[in-house]
């Protein structure tokens, strides 16, 4: 039974297997050297300590071999991407031949798309949820259009109940039900950005599926932060970024899954370049285009090599912990946190994040009574880094890699003060 004092918050940091993580990574701190209160994993997560190590072995083969280092370097930089596989199938739930690390999140969805939305004039609309992330929205919209197809009329969302902030599925599925004849695809956010919903993914590959509707899911909020199990979901494929949870730094490459039922059809269509060619005749720069098996059949263009370096790094402690001790204790904290909050003397806040923990990540969304931006900004003053959404929400990610149960009860009794 979770209790609301320090002397409880230090006491589960010393019986917590991982703790020792915490001093792996780079914590900010305020200008007293002071550790800054750190939720904001899900827009940006910490730097591991060894990221700077495993980008400085690039930087040295580079200096050390020049062009070699594609095949001389301690890491071979040709391969390099599959270094990467193994960890990275395990963290989505996947098999190794369904992932590939490369480009961006919003990059690989296009990409995906032009396999998997193929539209005609009787099914061409897609479905979103109606609080997507605005650059999944855009992509859509863009796909629609590119297609010339109305953006109003293809484009559908599914929505919350009047006066709720979450979805249910069997909304969705009357949705689905009523126009599925004229549905190509679902892409749907598998852990919601604003209120930090874990979507039924698994239900939802059924629901799609049923009506012949391509089904993808974008899982930007998702990789690193719960266990999606994608190839037992039998979604058709899905793209999530590496610098959330995954630790890889801003703006780092994404990842993407194509289910292993398409991995073999080299009639899907697709946009090609050479890395996405058999690797066997690749460098024979006369032969016809003779796309790759699995994921990475999605490839273009060779890789950049500083960015893989980060993470793996990234990666290599996932792998030596893994995603289900850190999903056991990212559900205490996350529920630790949830007390606390829901310990406060007041009417003014409310968790919209859904309370049973396998609907959710360790993302709670607080939406506040009566708040504006200023509320944010006084945090921010007092080294809390949480993330403002208009118009009345912060959302707070207590991290298991570096996150503390001290932490978050520090955090809980500075906001009391505010309030």
């Amino acid at each position: 039974m979770y209790k609301p004092t320090l002397d409880y918050a230090q006491q589960q940091d010393k019986e917590d297997k991982l703790a020792h993580l915490r001093a792996q990574f780079h914590i900010p701190k305020d200008p007293k050297g002071n550790d800054w209160l750190y939720f904001t994993g899900n827009s940006l997560g910490l730097q591991p300590k060894q990221t700077q190590q495993y980008i400085q072995q690039e930087l040295d083969d580079w200096a050390k071999y020049g062009v070699e280092g594609h095949f001389e370097a301690r890491n071979p930089w040709m391969p390099y991407h599959e270094f990467l596989t193994n960890s990275m199938a395990k963290i989505v739930g996947a098999k190794p031949l369904e992932v590939v690390v490369m480009n961006t999140l919003t990059t690989n969805l296009h990409l995906l798309m032009v396999s998997f939305y193929q539209p005609t004039k009787a099914k061409y609309k897609i479905v979103i949820e109606s609080d997507a992330f605005p650059s999944d929205r855009y992509a859509v919209q863009s796909q629609l259009k590119f297609h010339g197809f109305d953006t109003e009329e293809g484009l559908i969302e599914w929505k919350p109940r009047e006066g709720e902030e979450l979805l249910r599925i069997e909304d969705l599925e009357k949705v689905v039900d009523e126009q599925g004849d004229e549905i190509a695809l679902l892409l749907i956010g598998g852990v919601n950005y604003y209120t930090g919903q874990y979507l039924d993914i698994k239900r939802i590959a059924e629901i799609g599926h049923a009506k012949n509707c391509m089904v993808g899911i974008d899982l930007a909020h998702g990789a690193g932060n719960i266990s999606p199990k994608l190839h037992d979901s039998g979604v058709d494929f899905a793209a999530w970024c590496t610098y959330k949870y995954l630790n890889s730094g801003p703006g780092s490459l994404g990842g993407l899954f194509v289910h292993e039922k398409h991995a073999h059809n080299k009639d899907l269509p697709r946009f090609a370049g050479w890395w996405n060619h058999n690797k066997e005749t690749r460098f024979n720069m006369r032969q016809p285009f003779d796309v790759m098996e699995g994921g990475e059949g999605w490839q273009l263009s060779n890789p950049p090599i500083l960015s893989m370096a980060a993470i793996r790094a990234s990666l290599d402690m996932f792998e030596e912990e893994g995603m289900e001790a850190l999903r056991a204790k990212s559900e205490k904290l996350t529920g630790y946190f949830e007390y606390l909050i829901n310990q406060i003397d007041t009417d003014r806040i409310k968790i919209i994040t859904p309370s049973n923990p396998k609907e959710r990540g360790c993302q709670l969304s607080i939406q506040v009574k009566n708040a504006d931006k200023s509320l944010h900004k006084k945090l921010t003053e007092n080294n809390i880094i949480t993330d403002w959404r208009e118009p009345d929400v912060i959302r707070c990610a207590p991290v298991p890699m570096y996150n503390s149960f001290e932490d978050v009860y520090r955090m809980v009794e500075i906001l009391k003060t505010l309030l």
